[in-house]
């Protein structure tokens, strides 16, 4: 049930009906106690992409998919592919305005919503001139004039025989944060993602037939819609999408389910460190957990494993890689702070501003080169060729090398502080005050500063019922940093700001420090 490596020829769908055929009866999403088994996800998808067809749907069109984490997630996406379109995952933290101008720059033609997002679809809608129709997943619709998913589902036509170049053919389309200007549209094709699903189910060693995925990240994301999603589905394992975080919701479902496989970014396994003792063993059947999309603080690490007995991988990767690039090695030799090696098929190197590489233990920026690389930024020939030194993707991410070939992330290139000409890596911050046991959560943001050019000012979430003053904070920072280091600035709030995704907002942090200082960010 494991990919040949043969098969990257082979497109999404193709490599998922490949599964059906020879496991038919396989569990392939558990979902709210309903079993979808790989014949019935097969059959379903296709039938739904026989709908879309029908109503106008041609190869290379743009579907958005607007919709929670689900069965009929998977069963929409794969029905949009079976199609021949690209889908067009739709954030769902995302404003009205924000999902308006992913519509109408990927130029989609329909929208596949969740109803409990109907409010938000009835406030863009009107402004998206092109879209030829919606459709709802659920009772509640936008408008009288949308369909029914489960209406699509009904329909008892061929699936169409679309071919697939699948080094050519995008098969989604997902917008990157706009961190700054107006995000940006990472083409994926079908051979970036069926290369990526290949090295990462070898990298995290999946077993086929046993491995249980518990999904929890929103599936619109990178993260999640590769190594949570495509991976297992595409390896014969199962997943139980879940659609809201929740520490004891989360614990229950890995204990109901048997899930082999968590999938967390930092700020989750934080919050499942708050369980109450009695949930300690619901998580008994996991073989270990998965952190990406942030720098997972050592100590909350350290705090997770200690407590529940289970090791945690940290790995990274940007949307453009597919995601995964690196993974600290399965059964292998972990590192602290490290994202681990390569995955097999993907290259890295640390190279300076001329694209140069640069000696190991030395500070420089993150390259990737593989087939997990981007066709390009949707419409963005200039930031697609910005992006790149040669065949090398430019991560925007400063980190090092050591001589075992294992990769740390120093900090975001765009997060560096620099105090009176000296470079202030952020994380380096946050990992010590993560140390401090009255620190929850901890972020750190440059401000700007008449004398200093930037000063560094750290937010914080204190744990329930605690809390210490700036003074304390700075005292313990001052054993393990050097002055310019030291935050100027405390600013307690009860939570730091998240993405969908759990991932702590900086560019929130900010705004909101402009705000208090009066500056018109506009």
């Amino acid at each position: 049930m494991k990919l040949d490596t043969k098969q990257h020829n082979l497109s999404l769908p193709q490599l998922l009906d490949t599964v059906a055929r020879e496991h038919p009866s396989a569990t392939a999403v558990f979902f709210k106690g309903k079993v979808t088994d790989y014949d019935t996800l097969s059959r379903q998808s296709g039938r739904t992409a026989a709908a879309l067809c029908d109503r106008g749907i041609r190869p290379g069109d743009r579907v958005a998919l607007y919709c929670v984490n689900s069965d009929i997630f998977v069963i929409a996406y794969f029905a949009i592919l079976k199609a021949g379109a690209t889908v067009v995952t739709v954030n769902l933290l995302l404003n009205p305005k924000e999902i308006a101008y992913m519509i109408n720059d990927s130029g989609a033609k329909a929208v596949i919503y969740s109803d409990v997002l109907k409010d938000k679809v009835s406030a863009f809608r009107e402004t998206c001139p092109d879209l030829k129709f919606l459709v709802s997943i659920g009772e509640e619709k936008s408008h009288s004039s949308d369909l029914n998913f489960s209406d699509l589902l009904q329909l008892d036509a061929p699936v169409p025989a679309i071919a697939c170049d699948t080094h050519e053919d995008v098969a989604v389309i997902i917008y990157t944060s706009g961190t700054t200007g107006q995000s940006k549209g990472a083409m994926l094709t079908h051979y970036n993602l069926t290369s990526n699903v290949q090295s990462v189910s070898t990298a995290i060693k999946t077993e086929p037939g046993k491995d249980i995925f518990l999904v929890v990240l929103p599936m619109f994301h990178s993260f999640a819609g590769t190594v949570g999603m495509l991976t297992p589905l595409l390896s014969g394992c199962a997943i139980v999408p879940l659609g809201r975080f929740d520490p004891k919701e989360v614990a229950d479902t890995i204990e109901s389910a048997n899930a082999t496989v968590f999938l967390g970014v930092p700020s989750m396994y934080n919050a499942l460190l708050k369980l109450p003792d009695d949930y300690a063993h619901k998580l008994a059947s996991l073989r270990y957990g998965l952190s990406g999309g942030a720098a997972m603080p050592q100590e909350v690490m350290k705090r997770f494993e200690e407590r529940f007995g289970k090791v945690i991988y940290e790995g990274d990767g940007p949307t453009e890689c597919s995601p995964v690039t690196c993974l600290n090695p399965i059964d292998g030799k972990r590192k602290p702070a490290s994202v681990g090696l390569p995955i097999p098929g993907v290259e890295m190197n640390i190279m300076d501003e001329q694209g140069a590489e640069m000696p190991h233990n030395q500070i420089g920026e993150i390259c990737v080169r593989g087939p997990n690389i981007m066709k390009g930024y949707w419409n963005k020939p200039e930031e697609t060729k910005a992006s790149m030194f040669g065949q090398w993707f430019r991560t925007g991410d400063l980190g090092t090398e050591d001589d075992e070939g294992y990769f740390y992330i120093v900090d975001r290139k765009k997060d560096m502080v620099i105090v009176n000409g000296m470079n202030v890596y952020p994380r380096m911050v946050e990992e010590v005050l993560y140390q401090f046991e009255p620190i929850y959560e901890a972020a750190v943001v440059g401000e700007p500063h008449e004398s200093h050019g930037e000063i560094p000012v750290a937010y914080i979430a204190f744990k329930e019922g605690k809390s210490a003053t700036p003074k304390e904070i700075r005292a313990f920072c001052q054993a393990s940093l050097g002055q310019f280091q030291i935050p100027k600035k405390f600013i307690a709030m009860k939570e730091l700001p998240k993405n969908a995704s759990g991932k702590i907002l900086k560019r929130e942090l900010r705004k909101q420090g402009e705000l208090e200082r009066g500056v018109d960010s506009r």
